[in-house]
């Protein structure tokens, strides 16, 4: 397919190719030749590959282009005006294009290697003068196959320093992701060519938009791909998601309110039942009073990958309140949770959880509250 794009590309470029206008004269012979137009360009064989330690390799060989111009020419005292069709043919193109990353991290085309011949030109003349012109053929085939010759190069050369750079330029490499956080995947390095890969190694880098130099460290090891038999290979290191997670933490999305409505039947009855006698050792008339449970990070998250899998740890502050009317709400208690969750394809395994506290009650809710520890989960997963 990008064979194709680019061949449909090249094709599109040498069809734009102007020449000059051509005067001279061959004995008796004054010619013009002007309005040269590139009707077909027919590439034979055409190919992508990749240039070790340079970049991408286009190569043309053996095909032909057809074109046209129109010719006036004084003999004698005669004046003839017409078109004259003409191919050229063994045509050959080796383009090589150095790809570098420019100061922002942008891929860019940094130069281009460019090697252009034709191998012969043929000309058919019209007009009543068809016949003596024949003569001029080989004159001219050659003035005009040198001049072909000598736009084929600079044709290329603006299609990728020119063209394509300028697109290349319209590509964003920092952007917002939603409200909340940004991601920056500008090239950290020049691209990596080798005989069968192009190594492209980009920041991965999240951030957060209200505060876009508080950003995490890298310290994670490099992905390494190791196989070739596909077309595309994407790598991502823990950093990629630590960064994600951290710039989340720091714009407090990692929090969580379970109140009122949002409060589902079987955890308040849950949290009724375990701190009844704690409410009433405190005051009785809070028996009656809505419930909150409050879940919220108190650190970033930390990711580490293995071959088994994704694990993420959490650890989190669940804060359990009683919501008197008109007055300051009433803490219950406090406890901090610590959470391994192991994503496999998709899905979430609860891997360890561990609850702390300093209040004995707490104890017997602990087995229980794992019940609680999807409230959890959904926090993190909506990120």
């Amino acid at each position: 397919m990008l064979k194709y794009e680019t061949q449909k590309f090249v094709v599109e470029e040498l069809s734009n190719i102007t020449m000059p206008e051509m005067k001279g004269n061959e004995g008796r012979f004054e010619y013009t030749i002007n309005e040269v137009k590139i009707n077909e360009l027919n590439l034979t064989y055409a190919d992508l590959a990749f240039q070790p330690g340079l970049g991408l390799l286009f190569e043309v060989q053996n095909s032909s282009i057809a074109l046209s111009f129109q010719r006036r020419i004084l003999y004698w005292f005669f004046y003839d005006t017409g078109a004259i069709n003409a191919s050229a043919e063994g045509v050959n193109i080796h383009t090589v294009l150095h790809m570098t990353k420019d100061d922002l991290g942008r891929l860019k085309i940094s130069n281009i290697t460019c090697d252009a011949s034709i191998g012969k030109m043929k000309m058919k003349f019209t007009g009543t003068l068809g016949r003596v012109y024949d003569f001029l053929a080989t004159f001219l085939t050659t003035g005009m196959r040198f001049l072909l010759n000598q736009q084929i190069c600079p044709a290329m050369n603006h299609a990728g320093l020119v063209l394509i750079n300028s697109l290349l330029e319209t590509i964003p490499v920092r952007t917002e992701v939603d409200k909340y956080v940004g991601i920056d995947y500008s090239l950290l390095s020049d691209p990596v060519v080798t005989s069968r890969s192009l190594d492209m190694d980009f920041r991965g880098m999240f951030f957060e938009l209200g505060n876009e130099n508080n950003t995490l460290v890298n310290y994670a090891v490099n992905p390494i791909v190791r196989e070739y038999d596909r077309m595309v290979y994407l790598g991502l290191s823990e950093y990629f998601f630590d960064s994600g997670l951290y710039s989340y933490y720091k714009a407090g999305i990692f929090q969580m309110n379970i109140a009122n409505e949002r409060m589902p039947k079987d955890l308040e009855m849950l949290l009724r039942t375990t701190y009844f006698g704690t409410i009433m050792m405190m005051n009785p008339a809070l028996v009656e009073y809505p419930i909150s449970l409050r879940l919220e990070l108190n650190s970033a998250p930390k990711t580490t990958i293995k071959t088994s899998g994704a694990t993420v740890a959490v650890t989190a502050i669940a804060t359990v309140m009683v919501l008197p009317p008109g007055t300051a709400p009433v803490q219950l208690s406090s406890m901090t949770m610590v959470r391994s969750c192991l994503l496999i394809k998709y899905s979430v395994f609860i891997d360890r959880f561990k609850i702390f506290s300093n209040q004995s009650a707490l104890e017997s809710l602990a087995v229980r509250f794992c019940a609680l520890s999807s409230c959890l989960s959904l926090s993190l997963l909506q990120f």
